[in-house]
C-alpha cells in the first residue's frame, strides 16, 4: 500500500516547518529515538516534524586524483556496468561468454571515456576526490500546539529515565516558542 503524496511528505512548493519544539538534539538519531518512543507509546507522531536546524554542507576530501586513479576508477565501474548488460545480452544468446567479455569489454571503453574527458576538461583545477553531504547543527522535533505540551512532557520523562544525550534544559529557542501560559 503506498501513501498519497500529501502523506509522504512531498510537496510541490515546500513550506516552512511549523509547531513548537518539543527536543533539541545533536545527532539525528537522537531526534529519530524521540519520535519513536513517542510512537511506541501511541502517540499520534504525525504531528511531528524533524528539523535541521543551522545547516551546513561539508565536503570530505578523500584523496588526490591522478590520471591512473581516474582511468581505473572509470574502467572498474565500466567493467561492472559492462558485465550487467553482458548478462542481460547473454539471456537473449546462445553464446553466453562471448555476451559477457563483449558487455565487459564495451563496459570498461565507455568507463574510460566518460571519466578521462572530465577529469581533461576540468585543466588541473579539480585533482582531489570527495565526497559531499548536509549536516546539521542539531535537531528539533516540532509538534503542533496541540499536542506540544503532552508530546514535550514524555520526551523530558523518557530523557531523565535514560533516554540518549539531550541538552540540558529548556533552549531560548523554545521558551520563545511556548505561549506565555506554559513558560516558567
Amino acid at each position: 500500500m503506498t501513501l498519497p503524496q500529501q502523506q509522504r511528505g512531498f510537496q510541490r512548493d515546500p513550506q516552512r516547518p511549523e509547531g513548537w519544539p518539543v527536543g533539541s538534539f545533536e545527532t539525528y538519531a537522537e531526534a529519530q529515538e524521540a519520535v519513536d518512543m513517542l510512537s511506541d507509546r501511541n502517540f499520534a507522531v504525525e504531528e511531528l516534524t524533524i528539523v535541521g536546524v543551522d545547516l551546513m554542507q561539508v565536503e570530505k576530501v578523500i584523496g588526490k586524483l591522478s590520471w591512473g586513479r581516474v582511468l581505473l576508477s572509470g574502467a572498474a565501474s565500466g567493467a561492472w556496468l559492462g558485465l550487467f548488460f553482458g548478462l542481460l545480452l547473454g539471456l537473449m544468446s546462445t553464446d553466453w561468454l562471448s555476451a559477457i567479455f563483449t558487455g565487459i569489454f564495451m563496459g570498461i571503453i565507455f568507463g574510460l571515456v566518460l571519466t578521462a574527458v572530465p577529469y581533461a576538461a576540468s585543466r588541473g583545477k579539480r585533482d582531489f576526490a570527495s565526497s559531499t553531504q548536509i549536516v546539521a547543527g542539531r535537531y528539533d522535533v516540532l509538534c503542533s500546539p496541540a499536542k506540544a505540551p503532552e508530546a514535550r512532557d514524555r520526551i523530558a520523562e523518557f530523557l531523565r529515565s535514560g533516554g540518549r544525550k539531550h541538552h540540558a534544559g529548556t533552549t531560548e529557542h523554545q521558551r520563545r516558542a511556548r505561549p506565555e501560559s506554559e513558560q516558567g
